[in-house]
């Protein structure tokens, strides 16, 4: 059986570090906390990549299944919710074959980065606050913009953007390189800032 230090590596927060060492013991509450820390992060990733909310539950409940049946493989040489997000990335691609018809194309495409033109100011998609827009309005409008995204460009902007992962922990759990996750983030920035700004110059048009 392997074996973990009682001292967590750099990487790992020190109360995921816990809470993995009690739950390896068997410890089912140490694992709710666990559940209940990153189960909506979870369950975002989840439904940012089927577009299907019911899968998306599925998606949580098989991830946090087999994260308990596996802890012991889990070496806190990254983050506890890279780990997680490793195992539900690749439930919902499953998910994602599975589907008839599905033609979406395969996250370890290759792509050209073209970073040698990409603007500067791109990081900075989310709309202007002086728009004075309802939070609630805006964020049913985004969340339909990252659903009309690509698979892989959506996985990206997921990965990176909202859950924050850095862009090596994203190449690593997409299983493309570093370039291709810098290509697909710059894009899926792009598509995304069209996509608002000319929603917010019909609201313009509608309501001077």
């Amino acid at each position: 059986m392997l074996q973990m230090s009682a001292t967590p590596p750099l990487i790992i927060a020190d109360q995921d570090w816990e809470l993995v060492q009690a739950a390896r013991r068997h410890d089912l509450g140490a694992f709710e906390r666990l559940v209940r820390r990153y189960e909506a992060r979870v369950y975002r990733l989840a439904i940012h990549i089927t577009g299907n909310g019911p899968d998306a539950e599925d998606i949580v409940q098989e991830t946090f299944l087999k994260a308990y049946t596996r802890l012991e493989q889990f070496q806190g040489q990254s983050q506890f919710y890279t780990w997680l997000a490793r195992i539900a990335v690749n439930e919902a691609l499953m998910r994602l074959r599975k589907r008839r018809g599905h033609k979406e194309v395969p996250l370890d495409e290759e792509v050209d980065s073209g970073e040698a033109v990409a603007p500067r100011s791109i990081k900075d998609w989310r709309p202007n606050p002086e728009q004075q827009y309802a939070e609630s309005e805006l964020n049913a409008i985004l969340r339909r913009s990252i659903a009309s995204l690509s698979l892989k460009y959506r996985a990206v902007f997921q990965l990176r953007d909202i859950d924050e992962l850095s862009t090596e922990e994203t190449a690593e759990l997409l299983g493309i390189s570093t370039p291709a996750v810098k290509s697909r983030l710059l894009r899926a920035r792009l598509q995304l800032r069209e996509k608002l700004s000319r929603y917010f110059a019909i609201r313009r048009q509608r309501h001077p």
